[in-house]
Formats: C-alpha cells, structure tokens, sequence
C-alpha cells in the first residue's frame, strides 16, 4: 500500500524546489522508505527513519542537486553512497544519469544492489574503498560529476572523489551552511589535486527550515598520480 504521507511530501517538496518528477517516481520512493526501514537497522544505514524525515532529509535533500546542475545522460558516481544518497534519488528523478554507488563497507553495497533490482534502477553498486577504486584505470578520471554526502571534512573528500572525474566536470559536495573555515582550510588540497571552487549553492530543504550548502568544485586539471595516498596517510597528513 503506497504511504500517502510520504509521497506527498516528496511530491510537494518536489515542487517547492522547481523539480519535476518522472512518472513512476513517487511509487519508486514509497519503495525505496519500505526498503529502508526495514532493512535500514539490520545494516546500520541511517539514523533518520520515520515518512516525514526520510522524504525530507534524504529524498528532497539529495534532490535539491538538480537545482544547480543539469544531469541529464551525465556518468556520475556517488563516492561513500551508504544507504544510496544522493544518488538514488537523484537517478529516480532523473533517470538517464549513468550512476555508480561506490562504498566500502559489503553490508552496504549489498543494501544498494538489491534496492536498486527492487526499484528497477541500471546502476553499478561497488565494493572497494575511494583511495583504490581511484587508481583503477576504468574509474580514474572517466566521470563527469561526483557527488558525496559523507561526513568528512572537505580536503579529505577532494582526495578522494576529484581523482574520479574527468578534465571538464565537476564535483559536488554537500556540506552544512557554516563551511567557511572548511572550505579555506580545503583551498591548497583542492589546486593540488587538480580542482578550483566553482561557487556555493545554498538551498532550504523543503517544509524543515534548514538551509544547507552545496559546494561546486570544477575539475581544471589532471590529478597527479600519487594521489589520493592511503587512507591512513590522508588522515594522519591532510592536505
């Protein structure tokens, strides 16, 4: 039975954020929050649960990208995706995005391979960790956009997710409002690996109050072979 509740905050929010929803979308979210709460707890997904936050802090939240970037037939990955966002619902919106789920953690990806055979989505779901996966020639510098809602502080993303795209695209990440500080402590990181700060998109998620920040990173240059280091080096010596 489809949760009236939550397809229409999905819906109206959609709306709110100039969005237009494909059809078939609202009953590939009713799905996917099925899948989540019943599964979300046995693989230590989210924290969030309940119709109304799920639609607005992971469903309208990941949408809001669209907003600031046509991705349309765009091959993106989604690097840290956990319980699948941004990218699920950002290729239930807009289909023709050639998506790549990348995560660490086996759990994980298992979760998002079988959610996505439920809801019918062509999407890669891999099993490696970021600084690896962005070695391999068949990842290094072949997308057009990634995109990263992991809690990591933003010199740390850059290493990991700007090795992944291509001269000419783009990174996304979706940060809180007070990013100042970070994103200044990010600057040398970011020349180094290639990248230069696009702009700053701040948007309100709808029906919540909050406002949040999407930092845009343009891919200028290659990025130098030795990076990303291993995992311990970048934490231990940030860029």
């Amino acid at each position: 039975m489809i949760n009236d509740k939550l397809t229409e905050i999905v819906a109206s929010g959609a709306a709110e954020l100039g969005i237009t929803l494909p059809p078939g979308a609202l009953a590939k979210f009713d799905t996917y929050y099925s899948f989540l709460e019943k599964r979300g707890r046995e693989f230590n997904l989210t924290a969030i649960t309940g119709e109304k936050d799920v639609a607005r802090l992971h469903f309208l939240d990941s949408m809001a990208l669209l907003k600031i970037f046509d991705f349309k037939n765009v091959k993106a990955i989604d690097v840290g995706s956990g319980a699948g966002f941004p990218g699920i619902p950002l290729k239930i919106t807009e289909p023709s995005i050639k998506l790549t789920l990348l995560d660490a953690t086996l759990k994980r990806v298992s979760f998002l391979s079988e959610l996505c055979g439920i809801l019918e989505l062509d999407a890669a779901c891999i099993h490696a960790r970021a600084e690896e996966a962005a070695h391999e020639p068949d990842k290094r510098e072949q997308y057009d956009i990634a995109v990263s809602r992991a809690v990591a502080e933003l010199n740390i993303l850059c290493e990991l997710c700007l090795p992944f795209i291509q001269v000419g695209g783009s990174f996304f990440a979706m940060k809180s409002i007070d990013t100042g500080d970070e994103v200044n402590q990010a600057n040398e990181a970011i020349e180094k690996l290639g990248g230069e700060i696009s702009g700053f998109f701040d948007y309100s998620i709808p029906g919540t109050g909050m406002t949040r920040r999407v930092v845009h990173i343009k891919k200028i240059s290659k990025t130098p072979g030795s990076y990303p280091r291993r995992f311990a080096r970048i934490k231990r010596e940030p860029l």
